[in-house]
This record gives C-alpha cells, structure tokens and sequence, in this order.
C-alpha cells in the first residue's frame, strides 16, 4: 500500500528539507505537535522510504570537477530497462533515469575534465551492450541547484 504524505507529514518533510539537522523537538513546537509525533511520523516516513535523511553535497563548492549530463540512445527500445539497470550499478553515476524524447536514458555524473568525461564514456557507457550512443555536456556555471527536487509543479 503506498500512503500519501498528510499535512503534518508534508510540513515535517518541508522543514527538515531545509535542515535535516534540525531537532524533532524544534519541529514539533514549530507545528504545535509533541515530539513523540515528530519522531514516529519521520520514523514511519524513513521505513517506508518516502524520505531518506542524507548529506548531500554542494557541487559549487568543487574546484576541479564539473556535472556531466550523459544522454544514451539504445539499439531497441526493449533494452532500455537492462541498460539502464546496469548503469545504475555504477557507483560514480549519481543519476540513471530512462526518459522520454530524444535519448532513452540519462545519466549525471561528476568529472574532472572533457578528456576524463570522454574516458569515462568510452571505457564504462559505451561498452554497455545494447548502448547505441552517447551525447554528453558538461554544466559549467550553475544559476541554481536545488538538491530538493521532490517538489511537484503546480
């Protein structure tokens, strides 16, 4: 059964997205609940994996690494859920999502340089059976990154 997030569910989430390190006590006082609710409601939350409590780190902060956007064209559209599941077992790939449009399935990952994104997607992406090609880029300036990407548009 997968369970929607109630209100006091959304507002305990909404402010532990601003500052996981903030207290359940400081949350419950800020929501009128006692601490006991708080710390049942983020416990229920973690077990059935509707949040996950994590360091996350800030990319603008790294010197000598860039984002790199890898989108993967397969050869048939049937291999896009085995490709795609085996570059998920790439410990250095942050992001695989199969996708709709131009490429079948993208993939994020950090790098140092264009030469060691071109290495790392000759000697790990394209050897993948099934992969077609490859496009990739490389996020030079970022004007926002919000780690926080659980928000639905409205």
């Amino acid at each position: 059964m997968r369970r929607k997030l109630d209100a006091a569910d959304a507002a305990i989430v909404e402010r532990l997205s601003r500052d996981a390190r903030v207290s359940n006590r400081e949350i419950a006082e800020q929501l009128g609940v006692t601490e006991g609710t708080v710390r049942g409601r983020v416990k229920r939350m973690e077990e059935e994996k509707l949040i996950r409590i994590t360091a996350v780190t800030n990319i603008d902060r790294f010197k000598d690494a860039a984002l790199a956007y890898i989108w993967i064209e397969v050869e048939r559209s049937g291999q896009t859920r085995d490709v795609a599941a085996e570059l998920a077992g790439i410990a250095e790939l942050g992001f695989v999502g199969v996708m709709l449009g131009r490429a079948d399935i993208l993939v994020i990952t950090m790098v140092r340089n264009a030469e060691h994104l071109a290495e790392f997607v000759h000697q790990r992406i394209s050897v993948i059976g099934g992969v077609r090609s490859t496009r990739s880029t490389l996020g030079v300036n970022f004007v926002k990154h919000d780690y926080r990407m659980a928000r639905i548009v409205s």
